[in-house]
C-alpha cells in the first residue's frame, strides 16, 4: 500500500514540469504550502492531471469513492470504508473487473504527482519507514484512477506486485505504487487506450536506478507526533536494520 506522500514543490514548479496549468487559481496559495509528509488516511487534498483535462492541475481528495455517492455523504463513506483500505490505494491486477475500478479505468486516469512516496520495512514486528524520491528530478509521476463526485473529485494511486527491490523494503505487503516515465505520462492520458495497452503501461518496470531511497523518522507511523516537517526526509541510521540500502 502507498498511503504516504511527500509534495514540496511550488505549483509553478508542477506547472513548468508537467505543461499544465492550476485549474482553480484560488488554490495555488494553498497548494505552494510544501507538505513533507501527507498521510492518506486523513483523505487530504492534492493536486492531479485528470485524464478528461489534461492540460490542468486539479484539486483532488485522496480515497477514491463511487460516483453514485453525494458530497454529503463522503465522510460516512470514508469511514466505513477505512476497514478496506479507504480508497486510498487500486490494485492494478483488478483494475478492469472491480466494480468502481472499471468505472474509471478507461476513461477517467491520472496523474499523481508526488516529490517523494514512503513505504514500510518490516524487521522483527517493527516498522521503520524508507523514503523513496527522484535522483535528478523534482517529481515522481504516479499513476491513479478517479472519480467526479458533484464538485469533488476523488482518486486512488494504482500499485501492483512489488519489484525485488520493493519487495526487500515492503517486505509485509509487498506492493509498489505504478510509476510512470516522462514517455508514458502521456500515452497514461491518452484516450485512444485499448485493455491491453493500459494493462502494458501498469506491468512495465520503472528504472529504479532513477531513485534515491533510505530510511528515515519513525515519527513518521507516530500519530501523535507531527511529521509533517523537513526533518522527515532526512536519513535515519538504523543499527539493527538487516536490509541493504
Amino acid at each position: 500500500m502507498c498511503a504516504h506522500t511527500s509534495q514540496i514543490q511550488t505549483v509553478e514548479k508542477l506547472e513548468e514540469h508537467y505543461k499544465v496549468k492550476l485549474s482553480d487559481e484560488s488554490k495555488r496559495e494553498l497548494f505552494d504550502v510544501p507538505h513533507y509528509h501527507i498521510i492518506g488516511f486523513t483523505h487530504a487534498q492534492l493536486l492531479i492531471i485528470p485524464q478528461e483535462k489534461s492540460g490542468v492541475l486539479a484539486a483532488a481528495t485522496w480515497g477514491i469513492a463511487p460516483e453514485d455517492k453525494s458530497v454529503d455523504e463522503l465522510k460516512a463513506y470514508y469511514k466505513e470504508a477505512a476497514k478496506f483500505g479507504g480508497g486510498i490505494n487500486a490494485r492494478s491486477e483488478k483494475a478492469f473487473d472491480h466494480f468502481l475500478y472499471k468505472q474509471s479505468i478507461f476513461t477517467k486516469r491520472c496523474i499523481i504527482p508526488v516529490s517523494a512516496f514512503f513505504e514500510p520495512h518490516d524487521h522483527k514486528g517493527n516498522k521503520y519507514p524508507f523514503v523513496f524520491k527522484p535522483k535528478d528530478k523534482d517529481f515522481i509521476s504516479l499513476a491513479g484512477i478517479y472519480t467526479r463526485i458533484g464538485n469533488k473529485v476523488t482518486f486512488a494511486i494504482l500499485t501492483k506486485e512489488a519489484s525485488p527491490l520493493f519487495a526487500k523494503i515492503h517486505n509485509k505487503k509487498n506492493r509498489q505504487p505504478v510509476m510512470l516515465t516522462a514517455e508514458q505520462e502521456k500515452n497514461w492520458l491518452s484516450n485512444d487506450l485499448n485493455q491491453d495497452e493500459v494493462e502494458a503501461i501498469l506491468n512495465q518496470d520503472y528504472d529504479e536506478a532513477q531513485l534515491d531511497y533510505y530510511p528515515v523518522s519513525q515519527d513518521l507511523f507516530h500519530p501523535k507526533v507531527n511529521s509533517d516537517v523537513e526533518a522527515i526526509l532526512e536519513k535515519v541510521e538504523y543499527e539493527e536494520l538487516e536490509v541493504n540500502y
